[in-house]
């Protein structure tokens, strides 16, 4: 029950928009330059873009700490969504700034993503660990992406970005090594799938 009351709350404050940040932003070297309108709204598509996988990434954890038959294996899921936690607050913070809206489906997003954690936890601790590395391994890949992507002069974004590729590269290792299971080819292709669907959608809703 207790674990069902966690996993209640963390959704709500995800949805919310209630979630606070135990690092610092992130911030440039030097102060942002102004930007204009289309580049502050490519800035915001993205960023929406981003804020989405930090949505889905609390699901994922959510479930996953909730499924865990391991303790050690509920901490480490806890750990990692504490940093993915910050990256939420950091991308809702840049919307803010932007004066960007968040994605009007984020509570479909947040379904979804809860939904595939408590099946992977449901099959093993192994797949479980073997999704984190997949999801996080492609997350980096398109976090890579977005720093091509975003206007050079949007060094405030791009702060928060480079912060954020850095914490999932050590997320995927760190399940790695406490024995993540290799994903079929299939299962990997389906989420590159999904993934693209929700961030092409994301960057307009």
């Amino acid at each position: 029950m207790d674990a069902l009351l966690i996993a209640a709350d963390t959704a709500l404050r995800t949805l919310s928009g209630a979630s606070h940040a135990s690092r610092p932003c992130p911030r440039p070297a030097v102060d942002p330059a102004p930007l204009d309108e289309p580049a502050r709204a490519l800035s915001g598509a993205l960023m929406r873009v981003n804020h989405v996988g930090e949505i889905c990434a609390q699901a994922l954890y959510s479930a996953q700490a909730l499924t865990a038959r391991d303790p050690a294996l509920r901490r480490h899921f806890d750990q990692a969504a504490r940093d993915e936690t910050d990256h939420l607050a950091w991308t809702q913070q840049r919307l803010r700034e932007l004066g960007a809206h968040v994605s009007l489906l984020n509570p479909l997003w947040y379904g979804g993503a809860f939904a595939v954690g408590l099946l992977a936890g449901r099959v093993s601790d192994a797949v479980s660990l073997g999704f984190v590395v997949e999801t996080e391994r492609q997350v980096e890949q398109h976090l890579e992406s977005h720093l091509q992507r975003l206007p050079e002069h949007d060094v405030a974004s791009r702060a928060i970005v480079d912060r954020m590729k850095d914490d999932e590269a050590r997320h995927a290792d760190a399940a790695a090594s406490a024995g993540g299971q290799p994903l079929p080819a299939p299962v990997r292709w389906a989420m590159r799938a999904a993934a693209k669907v929700m961030t092409t959608t994301a960057q307009r809703l």
